[in-house]
């Protein structure tokens, strides 16, 4: 390489160096770009500190969501209160060593008309600080696409996540010992609600709720829930896993659910619901629900392992009709009341439907009243039930033949071991024929029987 040459390269290489040196001064004025973000550090944010972080956690927020850049929040403990995000506020931290504590006020972040939100990798601590009615630690309004990724909720004194109007994505976060429900929606615009953890609630798992019935099309999938409790009591609101009301075509699936005071799935008013394998246990009442004004539920592929009720299909009275329960597994099934009482007050009934519905292929084992139950008093209609297994039941099947109950078609099914009969005509829960399976038995018009093989024990 000749001289020149070479003093070129040099020339341009301390131009190089030159153009990237920057003075002391000039380092400091300028925020820190950090590979996550702009450093909240750098707008007096102080982890480990005594002192409320609000303001300056506030400032930092603004700032970076002004800049249309991320916040990143170094590992250490902060200290706050109320904080407001903005459109285009992405607060990210370290999984399991950022952590935000409550100091108090109506939530801990809060949005309101704004979008594009995302929180990942925080910790927020609620410290048990009692929440407003109707407010969640994370309390979102009329926001679009509003993501909390891989977070921490824990001890909230209310909700932990309180959405309305909101369309967003909520997946893979840990949510424990919430004072009410650990994630609550109001008329979703479309929401994703995925392989979280919730653990520990006094109200209900998830809901996913409308102020008027309506489309909603949340889909609820591959979550575990466990240890929900139904502390304000009531008859059913509250203790559930996943509670849909007045959502249509919400689509549950593929969640873990255990210990329950109520149902692990209850859908109230909600058409089109899809409740498809689930793994349920440990329920107190109804396992998987689909009541009042509802048109349309597909319950399918589940497996139940002790519950009050395993499937109850019903409000036919109100409404409720259309539906197909097919291929789940019930078994284990604990009575609170004897056999004679209402079909929603927990009489050990594996599957129970009205109006307009087909069950085939489940297998029922242990159901200390009816393996399958079709209408309570009038309220039948067209209903068939075949291909089922079912053993170990008081009654194998048992169908309304009161005056005005609809037709009913049980066909095909295996039964075993029902002391009581296999096929047997009821007055709601009291039995008012012999077994209808049996060779020579009487005929009745509403009910068709036939090609049933029945074993006794």
């Amino acid at each position: 390489m000749d001289l020149n040459r070479r003093r070129l390269m040099g020339a341009s290489a301390a131009g190089v160096a030159g153009a990237l040196a920057v003075s002391p001064d000039a380092a400091r004025a300028a925020p820190l770009i950090s590979v996550l973000g702009r450093d909240a550090t750098q707008h007096g944010v102080r982890s480990g500190s005594a002192d409320d972080q609000t303001k300056a956690l506030q400032h930092a927020i603004d700032e970076a969501a002004r800049a249309q850049v991320p916040l990143a929040l170094p590992p250490g403990v902060y200290r706050t209160g109320l904080l407001h995000l903005q459109s285009g506020t992405q607060l990210v931290g370290v999984r399991g060593a950022t952590k935000l504590i409550f100091n108090g006020g109506a939530s801990m972040l809060q949005s309101e008309g704004a979008g594009h939100i995302g929180l990942t990798g925080i910790t927020l601590d609620g410290d048990g600080i009692a929440l407003p009615a109707r407010r969640g630690l994370v309390h979102c309004l009329a926001g679009t696409d509003i993501r909390i990724v891989d977070c921490e909720i824990s001890d909230s004194g209310g909700a932990g996540i309180w959405f309305e109007e909101v369309s967003g994505d909520i997946s893979g976060n840990t949510i424990t010992n919430t004072a009410s429900t650990a994630f609550v929606s109001f008329d979703a615009r479309g929401l994703q609600v995925a392989r979280n953890t919730i653990i520990g609630t006094n109200d209900n798992g998830i809901e996913i709720l409308r102020n008027a019935i309506g489309d909603d099309g949340t889909q609820v999938v591959d979550n575990r829930i466990e240890d929900i409790k139904a502390g304000p009591g009531g008859s059913g609101q509250y203790g559930n896993a996943i509670n849909a009301f007045r959502a249509g075509n919400v689509i549950v699936r593929g969640n873990r659910i255990r210990n329950c005071d109520y149902s692990a799935v209850r859908g109230n008013s909600a058409s089109n619901i899809q409740i498809s394998g689930n793994s349920v246990s440990d329920v107190r009442e109804v396992a998987l629900y689909s009541e009042f004004a509802f048109e349309g539920a597909v319950i399918a592929n589940n497996t139940v392992d002790g519950a009050a009720f395993g499937v109850s299909v019903c409000n036919f009275n109100e409404g409720g009709r259309i539906a197909v329960v097919h291929g789940n597994i019930i078994r284990n099934l604990l009575p609170k009341r004897p056999i004679g009482t209402a079909p929603d007050d927990d009489a050990g009934v594996g599957i129970y439907v009205e109006a307009d519905s087909s069950v085939t292929g489940n297998v029922i084992e242990n159901a200390p009243s009816f393996g399958i139950m079709a209408g309570w008093g009038k309220y039948l209609r067209d209903v068939v039930i075949s291909g089922n297994v079912i053993r170990k039941a008081l009654i194998g099947v048992g169908v309304s033949v009161t005056p005005g109950a609809g037709t009913a078609l049980v066909n095909a099914n295996m039964i075993a071991e029902t002391p009581r009969g296999a096929v047997v005509g009821l007055d709601h829960t009291r039995p008012v024929t012999p077994d209808l399976a049996a060779e020579g038995a009487q005929r009745l018009a509403q009910v068709v029987v036939g090609n049933n093989v029945v074993r006794s024990s």
